[in-house]
Parts: structure tokens; C-alpha cells; sequence
């Protein structure tokens, strides 16, 4: 019998690889929701800036939950982007509303359809939203991801909110991680000034050596989930 069950959307890459890489437990499941897919898991192929994906993903999580008697889940939602960088109104329109649709719609369809499927089962579960500092920090370009890591932020207050009304089934976190050395740091570092002005600042973020390994964010957001946190809770691993 399977006793831990791991969803991890954005996997292929990044933070979302390390995670699946770190997951603590030898006899979990772990499937990645993404576009390319992520070695030795798992993979249940979706472009998550597509709403047409979105329904697919929600049914295989009611399949996954559909009997499932095990001791916990978990589900952490990565998936985001930076493209199209530059100033709302120049960038193109048709990035903009992938970047917007991914960005803060993505994050509370399946959170929602995470709850949805998660009520057939009494097994602990938890998800756990990857956040950023640029959720309450304005950044000129990042206008679609900064606006969409806010709502998902606080998409999870108001639902933990919820869940401890009904009784705190599913506990909920929004984790920003710091800067890591992702693919997405290349793509600020290669983003022209004009489209975002800041990158200066990423650059020398990156020869100062100050990046911190994706490996070594995946473990600390492991331990999280082990902790006695709030549900709802908003947090930053630099500070708390």
C-alpha cells in the first residue's frame, strides 16, 4: 500500500526537481505535473498556462485520492514564470495572458481541486504553495508574476482560513525561497534593462555567489511540512 503520496507541479526543472529529488520518504509516489517531465517520477504531462490542462489535472488527482489509504499527502505547486519580461501594455499580449494564467489563476483552480479530491481520503495533507519576496515587492517588468505570486499568497490565507473552519483537514503555506539558482535567474540575468530594469541587481546577485542551491531550498521546505505551522501561513524561509 502506498502511504505517501507527493504531486509536485513544475518538476522538470528548478526547485520543483529538487523536491522530488528530496522527498523524505523512500515509499512515496511522486508524480510530476509539467510540461517535460522530471527523471525517475512520475509524469503526467501539462502545460499548466493552458486553462484547457487544467481539468486533466483535477481529475488525476480524484483518481489518485479514490482509495487512497495512506498517511499523508502532499502537493507543491512550482509551477510559475517570468515570460514574458517588460512593462505591462509593451509586452506581448498573448505571453501576458499565459504569464497572467499561470501565474494567478493556475495556482487557486488546483489548489481548489487539491481540497476537492483530498476530502476522499483521512490521511494528512498538506499544500504548499512556492512563493516570492515579489508578492509584496513591486519589480518594473514583473508586473503578470508579481501580481500572481500576491494572489496566491493570499489565496492561502483566506483558505486556511477556510480549512480551520471545517476543521483544518488540509493545512496550507506559501513559501517564498529566496534566490536560487534556477533557470529562471539565467533568464533575468539575459532580460535587457529596458525590459527590466533591475537586472543589474540579479547580475551581481549572481557573481557575488549569494544564489542558494535549488538542493538545498527542496530540504528546508521538506522540514516545513514536518513543522507545527499555522495553517494559512505566509512565510519566507530567509526570515522565519
Amino acid at each position: 500500500m502506498t502511504r505517501h503520496l507527493v504531486f509536485v507541479t513544475g518538476g522538470s526543472s528548478g526547485i520543483g526537481r529538487a523536491l522530488l529529488e528530496a522527498c523524505p520518504w523512500s515509499d512515496a509516489r511522486r508524480i510530476d505535473v509539467s510540461r517535460r517531465g522530471a527523471p525517475g517520477c512520475e509524469h503526467f504531462c501539462a502545460d499548466l498556462s493552458d486553462p484547457s490542462s487544467w481539468p486533466g489535472v483535477a481529475d488525476l488527482l480524484q483518481r489518485e485520492f479514490s482509495g487512497f489509504e495512506g498517511e499523508r499527502a502532499v502537493l507543491f505547486h512550482g509551477a510559475g514564470t517570468l515570460t514574458p519580461m517588460g512593462f505591462a501594455g509593451e509586452a506581448d499580449s498573448e505571453a501576458y495572458t499565459r504569464s497572467v494564467l499561470l501565474n494567478s489563476a493556475a495556482p487557486q483552480v488546483l489548489g481548489d481541486a487539491f481540497l476537492r479530491a483530498s476530502a476522499q481520503t483521512g490521511a494528512r495533507c498538506d499544500l504548499v504553495m512556492i512563493g516570492s519576496g515579489a508578492a509584496n515587492n513591486p519589480y518594473a517588468g514583473w508586473s503578470a508574476y508579481c501580481a500572481g505570486k500576491a494572489a496566491a499568497d493570499h489565496w492561502v490565507r483566506t483558505a486556511g482560513m477556510e480549512q480551520e473552519l471545517r476543521g483544518g483537514r488540509v493545512r496550507l503555506l506559501s513559501v517564498a525561497p529566496g534566490v536560487v539558482a534556477t533557470p529562471m535567474q539565467e533568464e533575468i540575468r539575459a532580460t535587457a534593462e529596458r525590459d527590466f530594469p533591475d537586472v543589474g541587481r540579479f547580475v551581481a546577485l549572481h557573481e557575488e555567489g549569494v544564489l542558494r542551491a535549488p538542493e538545498a531550498v527542496a530540504r528546508e521546505l521538506w522540514a516545513l511540512v514536518e513543522k507545527d505551522l499555522a495553517n494559512g501561513a505566509v512565510m519566507d524561509l530567509r526570515r522565519d
